[in-house]
């Protein structure tokens, strides 16, 4: 199968930057063009078809030729292509999304804020909870925790809160005031003898013994997604949400639940949040919200949030803070019908329906000699490859053995993405059954073949 051989590679080199690209090695293989996408597939410019394994990245739920959605955006180019939220004015399809997302929201909310990108509505979070704590007469609470391996965006402050050193590395990140605590991943970091509760109350007291270094008058906020998304696909141990919340309300810390993975239908409820009991103050989502078709994102905060920006905005004669795109009425059109589909389709019933069919096919490959760990729940799933499973050791990451995986996996007919040695699956909401066994078996024959190279090129122990 050729993905590499087109007439636009010279071009896409010589003009184009890609994220999270081997920028030295793209300029040698060139580029892998996609040109055209019909349900849970894309084709390339060589005619190449593939299952979006990950739906695209991790957003495009309702696949790749919704027609609705199209039509939806046409409409609202046509009635109003551009309007700001500026000055108390609005599109009127900006508050009806702001309603419905408030209403939806899995535990009480007030008010719902908007933006371009999870990375965007992340720096927004982080902007208001120092805005409320000097709002509420304590400066000194600013500091912002997360997890090593959290995923929360790729801007100065959201790639600061991402706990992966490669949005690190040379960039002078993270800045001051963002901390990292452990990252609850049971099945790699547990010990002999411990079981999922008492891993969840170790993590637990990881993050109380760093509270209590830094001082909890000074810690603002708690950043957590429901699952782990590009960190690993880390589904947390038993107990751990409850424990933490109870350790952040005994400080006063905030909880911001970041939904921009598991948002809208992907563990099998709505929200994340209900999934894992979590009781946030703010909430962030993006990707699903339009099924990716236009930028779009979202902030929830609860009324105490919100109570104390109207006074700050009182003191100061304005909030000031505003986007020129947010709540563009176009994207909002878009997220605005894809909601609708969830709730006319039963996306959700749907997802219920079909996740047993992709947890329980992948763990048919538990006893795969390269296969550590098969993890996640609802339609989103990571296997993590190992070079020895009797004793969880990892291949040498200069091995790359997931992205020959992933290689290997692309020329059977199917895209999925390794984080480091964890392959991570994310399908469209829409799949179904047949779909789901087809990407099974396509992965099942990728993985085959890099058992294979891993042999010959002597990499098990």
């Amino acid at each position: 199968m050729n993905t590499r051989v087109n007439s636009a590679s010279a071009r896409d080199i010589a003009y184009h930057v890609h994220g999270y690209t081997n920028l030295k090695t793209h300029q040698e293989n060139g580029p892998h063009i996609i040109e055209s996408g019909s349900g849970v597939r894309v084709t390339d410019d060589n005619g190449n078809s593939y299952i979006e394994g990950l739906a695209g990245l991790w957003c495009t739920s309702l696949g790749f030729s919704e027609d609705r959605l199209i039509d939806a955006a046409l409409r609202e180019f046509k009635r109003l292509p551009y309007y700001h939220g500026f000055g108390g004015r609005t599109p009127d399809v900006t508050i009806e999304l702001a309603e419905r997302l408030v209403k939806m929201a899995p535990v009480p909310m007030s008010k719902a804020l908007f933006a371009n990108s999870g990375s965007e509505v992340t720096d927004l979070a982080v902007k208001l909870i120092w805005y409320y704590h000097n709002a509420i007469g304590k400066p000194q609470k600013k500091k912002i925790i997360s997890r090593i391996k959290g995923y929360h965006g790729v801007t100065v402050c959201s790639a600061s809160l991402t706990g992966l050193p490669h949005l690190h590395n040379e960039f002078d990140l993270p800045i001051d005031g963002i901390m990292h605590t452990s990252c609850p991943h049971y099945y790699r970091f547990g010990v002999d003898g411990e079981s999922e509760e008492e891993f969840a109350s170790r993590c637990v007291q990881d993050l109380e013994e760093l509270i209590e270094r830094e001082g909890a008058e000074t810690i603002a906020a708690f950043f957590a997604e429901p699952i782990m998304g590009a960190g690993g696909v880390l589904v947390p141990p038993a107990t751990y949400f409850e424990k933490i919340q109870a350790l952040l309300k005994k400080h006063d810390i905030l909880m911001v639940a970041d939904e921009v993975i598991c948002g809208f239908g992907r563990t099998g409820n709505m929200w994340g949040t209900t999934t894992f009991g979590m009781k946030p103050d703010m909430i962030t989502m993006a990707k699903q919200l339009s099924s990716a078709y236009l930028p779009i994102s979202a902030l929830l905060i609860n009324d105490k949030i919100f109570q104390a920006m109207v006074g700050q905005s009182e003191k100061l004669g304005v909030f000031g803070h505003g986007g020129t795109y947010s709540g563009h009425p176009v994207s909002v059109a878009v997220a605005l019908e894809t909601l609708n589909i969830y709730e006319e389709r039963n996306i959700i019933g749907h997802v219920q329906a079909m996740a047993p069919h992709l947890q329980t096919g992948l763990r048919t490959l538990q006893d795969h000699p390269l296969v550590g760990e098969i993890r996640g729940l609802g339609l989103i799933a990571g296997v993590e490859l190992v070079q020895d499973k009797s004793t969880k050791t990892s291949f040498d990451p200069k091995d790359m053995v997931g992205a020959y995986c992933q290689a290997k996996t692309l020329e059977n007919g199917l895209i999925i993405r390794a984080v480091g040695d964890t392959l991570a699956f994310c399908p469209p909401l829409i799949i179904n059954e047949s779909e789901i066994s087809e990407m099974v078996a396509s992965f099942t024959k990728g993985l085959d073949e890099t058992l294979i190279w891993v042999k010959a090129e002597g990499l098990l122990t």
